[in-house]
């Protein structure tokens, strides 16, 4: 990943935080015939020296059988950031647009898993996750056992243990503190992934 150190994100905690927050990515794994993309939403688990994501895909999806080196693409909320933005446009008019973005890559080798225990955990798993906040959370359990079997012969399970994870944070946190300010009133006005990144820039002033 190309980040220039203003905007490298390299702390545990912050990474795995986002990803949590944003589960789908792009799986990219590289073949011979070139790279096979799918866009899943995967669970980031285990301790911070030996982290892990999971996922799985439908059995008539060829990704599981191509496992091999791969980067997961984690784009979180992005904005135009127009040079009215800033205070020192009408200073030195020396500014221009850019983009604003978060984004994360993690890296390992893919591989597949069928057996059955572990498709069953890890369905729990991350349908618990995704059904915590509602006030009634449905769970695995509330379907009939036969009926959960039968689907999960139709999927197959990944796993990636992690080479690395690394982020960017490109969100104007570089400049002056009246542009880095204009910057985050203007995102905020600019839609809900404007007013994302503009309380994650505020939060680094």
């Amino acid at each position: 990943m190309y980040a220039p150190p203003a905007f490298r994100e390299d702390r545990v905690g912050v990474l795995r935080h986002a990803v949590g927050d944003i589960m789908l990515g792009a799986l990219v794994t590289q073949t011979d015939d070139g790279p096979v993309v799918t866009h899943v939403p995967m669970l980031l688990t285990g301790p911070d020296d030996a982290m892990v994501l999971e996922t799985h895909v439908a059995r008539g999806n060829p990704h599981w059988r191509t496992p091999g080196q791969t980067v997961a693409i984690f784009q979180g909320p992005h904005a135009y950031a127009s040079p009215s933005f800033y205070p020192s446009k009408a200073e030195t008019g020396k500014v221009v647009p850019t983009w604003t973005y978060i984004v994360i890559h993690a890296h390992g080798v893919l591989t597949a898993e069928q057996d059955a225990a572990w498709l069953h955990a890890h369905v729990t798993a991350i349908s618990d996750t995704m059904e915590a906040p509602r006030p009634a959370p449905w769970a695995v359990s509330d379907a009939p056992a036969d009926y959960i079997a039968n689907l999960q012969r139709g999927i197959v399970g990944l796993r990636m243990p992690l080479d690395r994870l690394e982020g960017a944070w490109k969100i104007n946190q570089h400049k002056s503190d009246a542009d880095r300010d204009g910057t985050a009133r203007g995102l905020a006005a600019s839609g809900p992934m404007g007013l994302a990144l503009s309380h994650v820039l505020r939060a680094k002033n």
